[in-house]
């Protein structure tokens, strides 16, 4: 098989994203790309149209705008290829009274808890998304109005593992791939043209490792669910993929290449970190340990390996690290931690801080002058040891949660 420079060294980060403003762009026939937090798509046929995701809400007026510009036909199909609100929230505006609507069976489940934890949810992501949200909410304001609510989709036809759609000409098969981002995520390939839209199936950002857990917070995604979604796309040999952010990715051997990697990375990952704990080994030094070899380096531009070996760990062993009796009952550190404060200090234990922070070691300093910032928030100099050696960390971050969680940190202590 051919080496290829891995696509995530030439595609665009998550920084690149942006609302939903710009006009569509055909990139294959009669397939059409709306781009915006999540990318929407539009196929035409001789008897209506079909529409592959529908942005945020307040992204919908684009979406449909920018379709019935190309084609006023009717909306007979809308597809969500997975329940996170930048797919389905424009649902309202992007279908007609009377589209069918698409999603995997496992849409009630991820409903269900989006319903039951969307204020945590909300406020844990804000920090990364809410400059963006605002700039898109902004400027379609002055061109369409007050921006409609968040839609909740109810399907009409659900996927439970396959499912043909066949409309003017076109057929499109739909393939239940738990592994992506959601436990309902679905891929749509159109066997005759070789496209294959896959959403957010491997992540965010094509290319990269996937988050197995996100810092916003969501179930645990199985390692080796992730594993046999990522086969079950591969196996279809697409010519081309068209993904949840961006534009295509073309050539079937590249695309072979780039997803046998990407799966090997995620099974070498879980394998190392399934070896250590037989092994006896903890998660911190399994979250140093594990690295990928130089022949499956992917992205780390949205997930991390770091970040994965925990989510494995925790996945298949809960809560309970075997590192303290202390683990199993209610006390939280913060007393503990003011009691050592009582006995040795603020001054010694800012001292020492700074001390890391110009021996390079950052994250030590942060555990540190976190104990004083807690007991005594007004403690000017324990924050600026936190600005120091969190943008020390950030100048040297290339991951989006990572860089965004790193800024907004450095903003609250300024």
């Amino acid at each position: 098989m051919n080496s290829y420079r891995p696509a995530y060294l030439s595609r665009p980060g998550a920084d690149d994203i942006v609302g939903a403003g710009a006009p569509a762009d055909e990139v294959g026939p009669g397939i059409w790309l709306s781009q915006g937090l999540s990318n929407s798509f539009m196929l035409t046929t001789d008897a209506g149209r079909i529409v592959l995701n529908t942005g945020m809400g307040f992204e919908g007026p684009v979406h449909r705008a920018n379709y019935d510009a190309i084609d006023p036909a009717p909306i007979r199909y809308v597809i969500l290829t997975q329940g996170h609100v930048d797919h389905v929230g424009g649902l309202d505006t992007v279908a007609d009274s009377d589209s069918e609507i698409v999603a995997q069976a496992n849409w009630e489940t991820w409903r269900r808890d989006n319903d039951l934890l969307a204020e945590f949810r909300a406020r844990n992501s804000a920090f990364a998304w809410v400059g963006k949200v605002m700039d898109t909410i902004e400027r379609n304001t002055q061109r369409f109005g007050p921006p409609p609510p968040q839609s909740v989709p109810t399907p009409t036809m659900v996927v439970d593992d396959e499912l043909v759609i066949e409309l003017g000409g076109r057929r499109l098969e739909l393939y239940a791939t738990p592994g992506g981002e959601t436990t309902d995520s679905l891929v749509v390939w159109l066997p005759e043209e070789g496209v294959c839209l896959c959403g957010n199936v491997f992540g965010a950002l094509f290319g990269h490792i996937p988050n197995l857990v996100t810092v916003r917070g969501d179930r645990y995604r199985d390692a080796l669910t992730v594993v046999e979604s990522i086969d079950r796309v591969r196996a279809l040999g697409a010519e081309t993929l068209l993904t949840g952010h961006f534009g295509p990715i073309v050539g079937k051997e590249r695309i072979e290449w780039e997803l046998t990697r990407l799966r090997d990375a995620v099974m070498s990952i879980h394998d190392q970190t399934v070896e250590g704990m037989n092994a006896g080994k903890d998660v911190h030094t399994l979250m140093r340990e594990v690295v990928l070899p130089p022949e499956l380096e992917v992205g780390q531009g949205y997930g991390m390996v770091r970040w994965n070996v925990r989510a494995i760990w925790e996945n298949y062993a809960g809560w309970f690290h075997h590192r303290s009796t202390g683990e199993l009952y209610t006390e939280g550190p913060d007393r503990t931690e003011a009691d050592l404060l009582e006995l040795a200090g603020a001054a010694p234990v800012l001292n020492r801080a700074r001390a890391l922070v110009e021996a390079g070691e950052p994250v030590r300093a942060i555990q540190l002058a976190e104990i004083v910032n807690r007991a005594d928030p007004d403690n000017k100099a324990a924050k600026q040891v936190l600005i120091t050696a969190h943008e020390d960390l950030l100048s040297a971050s290339t991951n989006f949660w990572e860089a965004a969680w790193l800024r907004e940190q450095i903003k609250e202590l300024s």
